[in-house]
């Protein structure tokens, strides 16, 4: 039997890195009902009349019109006013997943957050049915649209529309609206029986074309997506993901088989250990994990094993640990937008604790044992750094705390609503705001920024796009953890 955990994960595993180890309790349910508040300042489209972010207004309401298509709707993905099909279908699929596993611990939180997937999944649904062996994955032109700095309600920058077809193939963002479609219609399956067999078919089909018509959308769309969200990791681990999904969604056998048949060219024997908007494979595993540990389907057990060796990445002391964490605790994966990276490695450490849990199961990194109760003490850590126990002694999630970032780059958030200044600000003028030292006018409620960098460092700067943009990639993932502990306060 290998020997248990080599030093204690709860509360403080970095004692002699991270001496800011606070006693003060989180209000997780607080957080949890911001965080899905976030989202409706990221609405694109007719606002409905229980709108609760008010300094929002109507935008992008001719959206596809000069295509003769109906675009109206979605999200935009951070602080611009550009939709984005890469992540937006990225952040649907994660609210979906947030809900499927963690739903039970919302509480008064449930609708709301079945109201944000059911916004991202009726725009996803428009993309992929509009036109036949299309699917319509971005509107506007981000080159023009950050020459502007201007609230999504005054925006007269083009709206451009993009669409991938057989022509010019998208495997990557098709099978991402696959599985983001996939994932809702389980969320929906027994509250909307009809709208679920809705999702459930369109992502059949778009997840056909994307397989069908193999191709990356950064090759087929270039400027317009690139560098902005490029597919840097290609459209294998899309593929796998999106048959994934559909394979629980479904559960149509045709489904298990193509994972059977494609998983090795796909990336199943990959180790990989980063989960972003771009690159799903260890999601992917930790996913089909779930069929190896509840279900005890032997042919993913593989995924099982691949999740470990994810897990052991993380878990300092053991063997395998490849991970970097600030001095303060934060996990640390890059320079721009690093809590991105936190938020979605948490949600995947509490479900697939969840998965282990069903079967006592653990993980043996070495001769490391970790068990389901490591993980959540890991995630914890991550949430509760985020949430202001770190050397800073700031909140990075805005509106959450006594101390938050007042100066974030939003472009909504940072120029007066129109209920404080009726008139048009253009293009250029709106620039005065971008650069001003005065807080944001509209407080952007459970945005989490981009967050500190490797020393625990935060410049609190507008202009500071790779520290201080919230995005709803960012957020959709955190959702699933702050459910999970407002429904576990005492873990």
């Amino acid at each position: 039997m290998a020997p248990k955990l080599l030093y204690s994960l709860p509360l403080c595993f970095f004692l002699l890195l991270n001496h800011h180890c606070a006693t003060a309790t989180i209000n997780y349910a607080d957080a949890l009902e911001k965080s899905i508040l976030f989202f409706e300042a990221q609405r694109s489209g007719q606002l409905p009349a229980n709108q609760r972010v008010t300094w929002r207004g109507n935008s992008g309401l001719s959206d596809g019109s000069a295509h003769q298509v109906d675009l109206v709707g979605g999200y935009y993905d951070a602080g611009d006013n550009v939709k984005f099909g890469l992540p937006m279908a990225f952040t649907t699929t994660m609210l979906a997943w947030s809900v499927i596993e963690f739903g039970n611990m919302m509480s008064g939180q449930l609708d709301n957050a079945k109201a944000a997937v059911r916004w991202g999944s009726d725009y996803l649904l428009k993309a992929a049915t509009t036109t036949p062996d299309s699917l319509y994955v971005q509107v506007a032109d981000p080159n023009q649209d950050h020459r502007c700095w201007e609230r999504p309600e005054d925006m007269d920058t083009p709206r451009n529309v993009y669409r991938v077809t057989a022509q010019n193939p998208g495997s990557d963002v098709a099978a991402e609206t696959a599985a983001a479609l996939a994932a809702a219609s389980i969320v929906f399956k027994n509250c909307d029986p009809a709208y679920s067999a809705k999702l459930l078919h369109a992502a059949t089909k778009v997840f056909d074309f994307a397989d069908r018509y193999r191709g990356s959308y950064s090759d087929s769309l270039s400027s317009v997506v690139c560098p902005f969200y490029c597919s840097y990791s290609g459209y294998h681990d899309e593929l796998l993901w999106g048959a994934s999904w559909l394979h629980w969604a479904s559960e149509d056998v045709s489904y298990m088989s193509y994972i059977q048949l494609n998983g090795h060219t796909l990336g199943a024997e990959e180790d990989d250990f980063s989960f972003s908007w771009d690159d799903k494979r260890v999601g992917t595993k930790v996913l089909l994990s779930k069929g190896f540990l509840q279900n005890r389907i032997d042919a993913l057990q593989l995924y099982k094993v691949h999740s470990d060796n994810y897990i052991c990445s993380l878990v300092p002391g053991s063997n395998g640990f490849q991970s970097q964490y600030t001095p303060g605790g934060l996990l640390f994966k890059g320079s721009e937008s690093n809590l991105q990276y936190v938020t979605s490695t948490s949600f995947l450490l509490l479900t697939y604790a969840k998965y282990l849990t069903t079967n006592g199961g653990s993980i043996s990194c070495g001769t490391t044992t970790v068990s389901a109760t490591d993980l959540i003490s890991l995630a914890k850590k991550q949430v509760d750094y985020i949430l202001g126990q770190n050397p800073a002694r700031t909140s990075y999630m805005v509106g959450f705390g006594n101390k938050y970032p007042l100066h974030v780059h939003h472009r909504g958030s940072s120029l007066p609503a129109l209920r404080d200044h009726p008139s048009g600000i253009s293009c250029n003028d709106g620039f005065q705001y971008l650069y001003s030292g005065s807080p944001n006018p509209n407080l952007l409620v459970g945005a989490v920024v981009g967050g500190p960098d490797n020393g625990d460092g935060f410049s609190d700067d507008r202009n500071n796009y790779r520290q201080t943009e919230p995005a709803t990639y960012i957020n959709a993932p955190f959702v699933g953890s702050l459910a999970f502990f407002a429904g576990n306060p005492n873990n």
